[in-house]
């Protein structure tokens, strides 16, 4: 596959702008280039950061097992998400396929970029079924959205029928992981080199616990993320979040016991639903939330908001009629769920 010929004739003409710290490498005695206020010293914020964040991407590299230059990091996953549109997608002229149900920024992004946005939906059992994604794209049809586990159905998308898409489409594959820390299924990253039209979204603001930090990454072939670099804003990951993220992922094992915890807890929380008699059927998870079908959801939701308990109301979602998602919270918050939802049913 010729990745050059899906992307926008203008962003491959595209003469990015190169900043101070973009053309040299190493430390300078001194830096007289970027117009920076030298007189706080004493802070390494007076300085611009690296626009690349080589440090922190050579440290994500490990854990990851991908190379630093498969790696593009963002403010949260909405950036790349804007990006990988804006690289591939004429406006007024191209076509974005995605499941749905599934996370409601693709569509908002893509209306945004001027770009239709074509939904299909997913079996009854939020199961994907490739050939009925497939015959929803065209020539135009520059980009696939999948969202695996998916938002807000919790569920893993089945792993033959995303190769089926990702070996059949004549375009960019984005698999959007952001859950994929709670679930069974191996990531695709390992798919990579195999596959060069795929892009992978991760987040540390789930199974990392650090949502309030913004920081998102998109994984690809260096042809791709060369794109990205191209077309992102120089400076776009702040030093602050560059240097909270790398000393927080020093402690992978702690990230794997809140992982291990919050499932435990959402077999509990899912055992506790089960036993309420609004609850009509909780959907299997793959994630750290749990989509459930109750009688009467909007009332249901009003109580719990009167009371002080924020849930989502994804009642008006395609396929997802009646159904609250509520995310595994601490024991304490989860419990007082369960107490307010039994209250309510007597």
């Amino acid at each position: 596959m010729d990745i050059n010929k899906l992307v926008r004739t203008n962003i491959r003409r595209l003469k990015p702008y190169s900043c101070a710290r973009n053309e040299f490498t190493g430390e300078a005695s001194c830096y007289l280039d970027a117009n920076e206020n030298p007189m706080n010293s004493n802070s390494p914020y007076n300085r611009y950061p690296d626009p690349l964040q080589k440090a922190l991407k050579a440290k994500i590299a490990k854990i990851k097992h991908v190379r630093p230059s498969q790696i593009m990091l963002g403010v949260g996953s909405d950036e790349p998400i804007d990006l990988v549109m804006r690289i591939f997608c004429e406006p007024q002229q191209d076509n974005i396929v995605a499941i749905d149900p599934t996370y409601g920024i693709y569509r908002v992004c893509a209306d945004i970029n001027n770009v239709e946005y074509r939904k299909v939906l997913l079996n009854e059992d939020y199961a994907l079924d490739a050939e009925r994604l497939l015959a929803a794209a065209d020539g135009r049809s520059k980009l696939i959205f999948l969202c695996s586990p998916n938002n807000p159905t919790g569920n893993l998308l089945n792993r033959g029928e995303m190769t089926k898409v990702v070996e059949s489409f004549g375009g960019i594959v984005v698999i959007d992981e952001a859950y994929i820390d709670f679930s069974p299924e191996t990531s695709w990253l390992g798919m990579l080199d195999r596959y060069p039209n795929i892009v992978v979204f991760q987040t540390f603001s789930k199974a990392w616990g650090i949502a309030g930090v913004r920081c998102g990454m998109a994984f690809a072939s260096e042809e791709i993320i060369g794109y990205f670099n191209r077309v992102k804003y120089p400076y776009n990951l702040n030093l602050l979040t560059q240097n909270f993220v790398n000393e927080h992922i020093e402690n992978e094992s702690r990230k794997n016991e809140w992982v291990a915890a919050l499932l435990a807890q959402r077999a509990w929380l899912a055992s506790q639903l089960a036993a309420i008699p609004r609850v009509l059927k909780i959907y299997p998870s793959d994630a750290n939330f749990l989509l459930v079908k109750m009688h009467d959801a909007n009332g249901i939701y009003q109580y719990l908001v009167d009371r002080g308990i924020i849930v989502r109301n994804r009642n008006t979602v395609s396929q997802c009629e009646g159904c609250l998602r509520i995310t595994v919270g601490l024991p304490e918050e989860n419990a007082a769920l369960i107490r307010a939802l039994k209250e309510f049913s007597l």
